[in-house]
């Protein structure tokens, strides 16, 4: 059985201002004729669909197109909803979407409840993990604690007692919307920790023959059977050396896993320069660059006049400029993004604290104390999304 593995949608998401739904629809071209032209059996589609909870309506549009030219193809759809979806809004009118092959798994109740596909080998079963907010489902699955190890594996549990009540020799295959040990993130992922963890160890999917992971944006290998598809577009400079792709999965008859990276359209190429404005204005090797989404970072010891026209001139198409002097405090004239790159919510709230008590760090007390305020701040966007 042969699947289309993806993630990572995020419609109605720009890129530094740039409106991208133009290159999401050439995506979704690309998603459906390719769908058509492998004859795959399935579409996977591991969460984050929608960038955030209320999508604008264009990108309402689009994912409705999709959908109609998936069933339209014949070609059965799972999709779980993630952590930057609403999974009530994503989940409405499933029932009736069910009975064209549309498949939309945003109740973590019914986890254990798979869609069913049957080849010549017999039936794979399909679970949709969708995203877990600890907080939320904890009581849910019985968890002891509130944190991502405890309930998606409570959740996987549920998912291989359904398993083994199936005839023998069925396969398997989940989705999950989640950060797996292993897995390189990117900046424009959202930070999902949760008590100061926000990764689960890739045995939690032990069990079944694939795991389709999403939430990653970069395509990587966790294990052979266990995989992030990645997003289909670069949502930040950080993703400038990705290669945007989806998986071309194939379950044999024994569950054995063979899959082959498909690459994604690109709208554009990025591109990350940095140096003094004279040596990137007239530096031959850049010229490669010029057509790019470029991210400039001058190093001139003093700021230049007019840089961003002036580069502008050579890359028509930049979009973030950055100042970090060699011979000067990069820190003071960096942009406030720029300084936080890389870096979790509860790194940037320690050194707050620490800059405004004149270089005092926070101690272990502290540090939970703020942690338990970050989680409480994240469960209570989550709840007013659902209530919006």
């Amino acid at each position: 059985m042969r699947f289309l593995h993806t993630s990572d949608w995020h419609l109605g998401r720009s890129f530094h201002r740039v409106n991208l739904l133009g290159a999401q629809r050439a995506f979704l071209d690309h998603l459906v004729e390719t769908a058509r032209t492998e004859n795959v059996d399935a579409v996977l589609v591991a969460g984050d669909v929608y960038d955030r909870a209320v999508p604008p309506l264009a990108a309402v549009e689009l994912f409705d197109d999709a959908l109609h030219r998936l069933a339209g193809l014949g070609v059965p759809t799972v999709m779980i909803s993630g952590n930057h979806d609403s999974a009530r809004r994503l989940g409405v009118g499933s029932g009736l979407m069910r009975q064209a092959g549309i498949h939309l798994r945003t109740d973590p109740a019914a986890c254990a409840d798979p869609v069913v596909l049957r080849d010549a080998h017999g039936e794979v079963a399909l679970y949709g993990l969708p995203y877990l907010e600890p907080a939320l489902v904890k009581e849910e699955f019985g968890a002891r604690r509130a944190d991502h190890a405890q309930v998606l594996g409570a959740a996987m549990d549920r998912v291989r007692d359904d398993l083994a009540g199936r005839p023998a020799g069925t396969r398997s295959v989940v989705l999950a919307h989640a950060f797996v040990t292993g897995g390189a993130p990117s900046d424009s992922e959202r930070d999902i920790t949760v008590g100061g963890v926000e990764s689960v160890p890739a045995a939690v999917f032990d069990g079944v023959d694939y795991a389709a992971l999403g939430h990653l944006h970069g395509c990587q290998t966790i294990t052979d059977r266990v995989r992030y598809s990645g997003s289909p577009l670069a949502y930040s400079f950080s993703e400038e050396h990705h290669r945007k792709s989806m998986w071309l999965v194939e379950l044999d008859a024994a569950g054995a896993v063979r899959a082959e990276r498909l690459d994604c359209p690109v709208p554009r190429p990025l591109a990350r320069v940095r140096g003094r404005l004279a040596d990137l204005l007239e530096d031959p090797a850049l010229a490669r660059h010029e057509e790019a989404w470029v991210e400039a970072t001058l190093t001139d010891a003093a700021r230049p006049h007019e840089p961003m026209a002036r580069l502008a001139g050579r890359f028509p198409h930049i979009l973030s400029l950055a100042f970090e002097p060699e011979d000067g405090p990069a820190r003071s004239l960096a942009s406030y993004a720029q300084r936080l790159r890389g870096r979790s919510d509860q790194e940037i709230a320690e050194d707050f604290v620490e800059h405004v008590r004149a270089g005092r760090a926070v101690d272990d007390e502290e540090r939970a104390v703020l942690r338990s305020a970050l989680d409480e701040v994240r469960v209570d966007d989550v709840l007013r999304e659902v209530a919006r």
